[in-house]
């Protein structure tokens, strides 16, 4: 299986300053994202893509190769399929490399086991999978919205309200990562297309860092979990 990583990583947020390389734990929030990659089998080469000369530097130093990200590709309003394909150019023109799979990992998710790529690859290859998302099950929620201001229950007749356990599961696509054949990439401009599956991880790990009070909850969570060592 001939798979890489890009990770994305702007140098830039809103929430938090310099938000990738932010300390969770005892490291920056980018390193908990690349060292899963590279504990990896399956992962061949690992590639940081970001407009920020600090990032690209620590990408160095853990060994993986950097890829500076144009700036009108590290905006706001840029999408991260414009990023990915931006890297897979400089893939395919430097390394020549010919893949099977990319993955492309949340650098603010960094809430995973140490096997969660391995796992989500072997399913890719064995079912045949052109792309596959992460995601937890919803099992039992009763879901509102607001449509003409007014709320309205949306998986559920609120007055025939029948038992938790009979409401339909629902996949939640938690973000934590992707992976997709580059020939979906470019076809569809987009990170699933084709035969798309997914990856189910328990609900805690879909927590992501957003803002600076997420920090010492997801600190806690790894601790609790025993995911401070992966």
């Amino acid at each position: 299986m001939n798979s890489f990583a890009i990770i994305l990583a702007r140098g830039g947020s809103k929430g938090i300053k310099n938000k990738n390389l932010i300390k969770v734990l005892r490291k920056p929030l980018i390193e908990w994202t690349i060292d899963h990659c590279l504990n990896c089998k399956y992962i061949k080469e690992t590639f940081v893509s970001s407009d920020s000369n600090e990032i690209l530097e620590f990408a160095v130093k853990k060994k993986v190769t950097p890829i500076l990200r144009p700036a009108h590709l590290a905006e706001d309003s840029s999408s991260s399929e414009d990023s990915w394909l931006h890297a897979l150019d400089y893939i395919n023109d430097q390394k020549g490399y010919l893949l099977d799979f990319i993955v492309a990992p949340q650098v603010t998710s960094p809430l995973r086991g140490s096997t969660e790529f391995e796992d989500a690859l072997e399913k890719m290859k064995n079912k045949r999978l052109d792309s596959l998302l992460s995601v937890n099950f919803l099992k039992d929620y009763f879901i509102w919205i607001k449509k003409d201001k007014k709320l309205i229950s949306a998986n559920y007749d609120f007055k025939n309200r029948s038992r938790r356990q009979l409401i339909k599961t629902k996949y939640h696509e938690n973000g934590s990562f992707y992976i997709f054949k580059p020939k979906i990439l470019r076809k569809y401009k987009n990170r699933l297309g084709g035969k798309i599956g997914y990856h189910k991880m328990e609900e805690y790990k879909s927590f992501q860092i957003d803002e600076v009070e997420d920090i010492k909850l997801c600190e806690v969570i790894m601790n609790g979990y025993g995911l401070s060592e992966t």
